[in-house]
Order: structure tokens, then sequence, then C-alpha cells
């Protein structure tokens, strides 16, 4: 594995934290790591990314070790890739392909193999021609072009097609997923979103309790969309979604690729940006997350820090401290514990509220049905009776006030708190 920073930027500052979460990655993939190397380059070489004599000393580790595969961390130009493969004889993959590879693997639904196809071709599309050395193009020329040339071409052509069709098939994915979104019940929606392994997926399975959701401690372990209904206690229901974890250097065409599967964090109410608590640079973790969020126009969402794991923190005091600090309606939690999420459904409790309407409604006796109903759908505050009628003061969600109202019910609007989407960032 070979690291080549910027010298004097952020990542050269972390050269072995970005190298061990390499290793993580490339565990991930299926290989063994045999090596590392790194150089903090003042400008980068266009021919190889790292200077001569480093790829000298990198050959030499490639046949003293035995590797067959070099992987860098930085993304390699077309150009690079050829050159340092010449050189050192062996296959040569940037993070984006290694991370691309792993997608691959580890994609299940059709959705997910789209959309992973779609981002391995954009990739391959401008890399053709290191695929082709083998077929020798020297000998192109007027009348003596060679069959690499051709084929080239003809590969590219074909790739262009077969991406096109690709987006047509995921605007198509994104169509359905919007009607099956407006046939749904009405209820508070929660999107998770979060560094690659920062327990997302443990932490549906704990509101849940379902415990054959996936949770693996790898990178990547979810790749498609998850949505569940949880119950958060005191006849509170809400929507919950698992979505793809985020990383340092995310390729770019996978961002966009899995815009569909994302759009589920589009339509939520709020986002809970899940960040492990007991990672050494957490906080380089939410910048990376706020950046992808904010490629993906979500930036502006209402957000709530959920800082998990925190039962594997040295000192969780200390920590707390800084992030009330820093994020003052953050929420710790932890999947370790049965109460550890209780802060955290308290806090949801709380925005379901903020959008419910508190009514005035007046039954008569023979509605008891619908009385039972309003205890089971809505949360009750006082209940009185007059004569043979029943006076009840509720929070209901909007659409069930409506469904009141056309049944022919009265019912009196006391106080409409503020919605949720108004919450502000962090809040």
């Amino acid at each position: 594995m070979v690291a080549a920073p910027r010298k004097g930027s952020k990542d050269a500052a972390h050269i072995d934290e970005h190298l061990e979460e390499l290793t993580r990655l490339v565990d991930t993939a299926g290989a063994e790591v045999v090596g590392r190397l790194s150089q903090q380059v003042a400008a980068p070489s266009p021919a190889t990314l790292i200077g001569e004599g480093k790829v000298e000393e990198l050959a030499q580790q490639v046949a003293e070790s035995g590797a067959t595969l070099v992987i860098f961390d930085e993304e390699l130009s077309p150009a690079q890739g050829a050159n340092l493969e010449r050189e050192l004889k062996v296959r040569v993959m940037d993070r984006p392909e290694v991370i691309l590879d792993i997608f691959s693997t580890r994609a299940r639904s059709h959705e997910a193999k789209l959309q992973v196809e779609l981002a391995q071709l954009e990739y391959l599309l401008p890399r053709l021609t290191r695929m082709w050395t083998h077929l020798s193009r020297i000998r192109g020329g007027i009348g003596l072009r060679g069959p690499g040339e051709t084929q080239l071409e003809t590969d590219r052509r074909i790739i262009r097609r077969r991406i096109q069709a690709l987006k047509g098939k995921l605007q198509d994915v994104e169509r359905h997923r919007e009607n099956m979104r407006a046939g749904r019940d009405p209820m508070l929606s929660i999107a998770l979103v979060g560094y690659t392994n920062a327990g997302k997926s443990s932490i549906l399975r704990s509101l849940t309790g379902q415990h054959e959701i996936v949770v693996e401690d790898r990178l990547f372990a979810t790749l498609d969309t998850l949505t569940r209904e949880v119950d958060l206690g005191e006849s509170v229901r809400a929507r919950v979604s698992d979505t793809v974890g985020f990383i340092r250097k995310l390729p770019h065409h996978l961002v966009a690729s899995f815009r569909a599967t994302l759009e589920e964090a589009r339509g939520a109410d709020v986002l809970l940006h899940v960040v492990d608590a007991s990672h050494a640079d957490w906080e380089g973790q939410m910048r990376v997350v706020d950046k992808v969020l904010a490629e993906l126009n979500l930036a502006d969402r209402p957000t709530i820090p959920v800082f998990n794991k925190i039962d594997l923190v040295p000192d969780p005091v200390a920590l707390s401290a800084r992030v009330r600090e820093l994020y003052p309606t953050a929420v710790t939690a932890t999947t370790m514990r049965t109460d550890g999420l209780a802060g955290l459904r308290s806090r949801l409790r709380e925005l379901d509220r903020r959008g419910r309407p508190t009514v005035r409604i007046r039954l008569p006796a023979a509605e008891g049905a619908r009385l039972a109903a309003l205890y089971r759908e809505g949360e009750v505050m006082s209940r009185e009776q007059d004569g043979t009628d029943t006076a009840l003061t509720v929070r209901l969600d909007p659409w069930q006030v409506e469904r009141l109202r056309r049944d022919g019910i009265v019912v009196e609007e006391l106080r409409t708190e503020r919605r949720v989407r108004q919450v502000g960032r962090g809040a």
C-alpha cells in the first residue's frame, strides 16, 4: 500500500491512520497487506504521482515481498496507473477502485448492482487504454492500425451505451421509490447517515428488535437502503431508513450513482448523523460526511448528531462535555446496553410532538371505538366527561385531524408547534 499526500496538507498529518483505514478496505476486499510505503509530495508527478526514487524503492519492495498488487491511497490518473504498472510489473489500483471492487462484491439487490455497475463503467471508461496495452498499439498509423485501436473504440461505444441504459433504469427505480413513498402512511420519517462502520445498522436493529438485520464490524456492511417502522414508545411510531455509509475519498461516480438510494434521506423529516465516538478522528469523519451530504444537496436537512459506541470511549464524561460544547443538542448512544438508546428515543418522540397539533375533540358516548383509536394513535393529554359526551385534549398527526373532520367530528385546534422540518441544523 502506498500513501502520497501533498506536503503540508491535512492528509499528510494522518498518513498512518489513513493507511490503517486502507488496510481495512483491503481486508474487506479479500487481500493481504505485505508492506507499506509513504511519501509526502510537494507536487505530484504527472507520470507516476510519486518521485522516481520512490518508484524504484517501491519496485524493490514489491520484488522482495512477492506482492502481486500495489494499491495507492490517492486517486491515480489513467496515465499514472499505466506508467506505474509498466515500472512495477504488477497490477496497480487506487483507493476508489478498491472501494468500487468492495461494492461490486457486496451488492445484493438489483438496484445496488445497477448503481455499482454504473459507477464502475464511468470509472473504467477513461482507463480503457490501459486495459488494452497487451494488444500493442504501436503498429498504429494510416493503413497500419492495430487490432487494439479498433477494439478500444468498439468497447468505448459499448460502455457508453450501457451507461445510458443503466441511467435510464435507475431513473425508473427513482420513480418507483417516489410512488412507494407517496403510498406510505404519514409518520415521522428518519434517515440514518454517517461514516461507514459507525454503527447505523446496529442502531436500526436495536430500535426495531429485528435480529435478522445484518450487522458486521466491517466497512460497507450495508449497501442497500433498509426501511423499518419503529415503536418509539408513548404511542409514537416512526419510519427509520438505514443508508449506505460514507468514507474518505469516496469515488464521485459512486456518490452520483447512489443518488436514488439516498433519496430516502432527501425525503426524511430528520437525519440522524451517527458518529463512532470511539474513533480517534471522529471529528474528521464528521467533516467527510458533511461534505458528501453537501454534494447530495442534503446539507440543509434537519440533523441530530448521534454519538454511538459511547461504551467504548475511555473517558465518556470528558467526551460528553466536549460534544455538548460543539453540538449542544447531540445525543449519546450505545447498542450494548438495554437502555443505551433511551435518550435517542426520547429526542425522537419530542420531534414527533413538535409536528403534531394539539386539538380538543368532543365524542358522543357511542363513539367508543373512535375513543380507543385516539388513545392508540394519539397522545391523550386530558379527558373530561360532560354528560354523555367525552371531551379530549389530544396530540394527533395532521392527517388524523383531517380524517376526523371528514367524518364530521368537531375538532378545535388549540396550538400548533413548530414542524420538524423547521428544526435547525444539529437541533
